[in-house]
């Protein structure tokens, strides 16, 4: 597991096991706040052994930016008296579905046979909740798209974004929508961020922050305006396999080499939905 300090008793945590999935911590007299947990019980424990090395007041809040599992499963290490904060549809998401999803995948996985699930304690249903401890003041955002319940979780004094998986190297909308997440785009630009902690891969530096989130944008335009020709031409879904991501702007070795497989299910995804809307099929 890759830990590297972004700003002032601000640390990154970022999976060498799972798709370079990413955690936050930040470490203040009153306690810590920790931001996602990551998916693997022997990342997920070590990161959690840094705070207890690092913080003596232990953790106050755990932040999970949304329920899928590489972002939630180690909150079950967190003490009970650290207050866990998500939307309210990230609850009602792991209410329904979470103890169902994790006993498949202990089924596949038994690394994860000690995790049990843990539902938040506190949720925001829309706009944004400031957090305010040590000193440090956090907005957190609603920023949908990649999923409907995804957070976002602004350090206002370090102008850095932990923006979850609402910035990806590859932005992914299977679970989501991507109308709704240009709009949540546009709204973390005019944020103006020095760093930005993406959900999965490396930390994005001042200097290519804007550009970053443009280029996102540009992504999601083409690949809707890709699916919508192909529909309209009467192609069926499978010719779009062949467009490559690289074509749409973005690289292909981004997350362990998973960026081409991620940018085809966007496009049949896509086309799917306009088919279905359209009546086609």
């Amino acid at each position: 597991m890759l830990q590297e300090r972004v700003s002032s008793d601000v640390y990154v945590f970022t999976s060498e096991v799972y798709v370079q999935v990413t955690a936050g911590v930040i470490v203040t007299p009153q306690g810590a706040v920790v931001i996602d947990t990551l998916p693997v019980p022997v990342e997920s424990r070590a990161m959690a052994q840094f705070i207890a090395r690092r913080c003596p007041a232990g953790v106050r809040y755990v932040i999970l930016t949304h329920y899928h599992a590489d972002h939630t499963f180690g909150a079950y290490l967190y003490p009970s008296s650290a207050c866990v904060i998500a939307h309210q549809q990230c609850r009602a998401f792991l209410a329904d579905r979470g103890q169902r999803a994790l006993e498949e995948a202990k089924a596949e996985n038994q690394e994860l046979a000690e995790v049990t699930l843990r539902l938040p304690d506190l949720t925001l249903d829309a706009g944004e909740m400031d957090l305010l401890i040590g000193r440090r003041r956090m907005r957190i955002l609603w920023t949908p798209g990649h999923a409907a319940d995804v957070l976002s979780v602004f350090l206002e004094d370090d102008h850095v974004l932990f923006a979850s998986d609402t910035i990806m190297p590859v932005p992914v909308i299977l679970d989501g929508d991507p109308d709704t997440l240009k709009a949540s785009l546009q709204r973390l630009l005019a944020l103006e961020p020095d760093t930005i902690v993406q959900g999965h891969g490396e930390v994005i530096l001042r200097g290519e922050v804007a550009q970053v989130i443009r280029n996102s944008i540009a992504y999601l335009e083409k690949i809707q305006d890709l699916a919508h020709k192909a529909l309209k031409k009467g192609k069926k879904r499978e010719t779009l396999m062949s467009v490559n991501v690289e074509s749409c702007g973005l690289s292909r070795v981004a997350l362990d080499g998973q960026a081409q497989r991620l940018h085809a299910a966007n496009l049949l995804a896509i086309y799917d939905r306009l088919a279905q809307e359209q009546g086609h099929g």
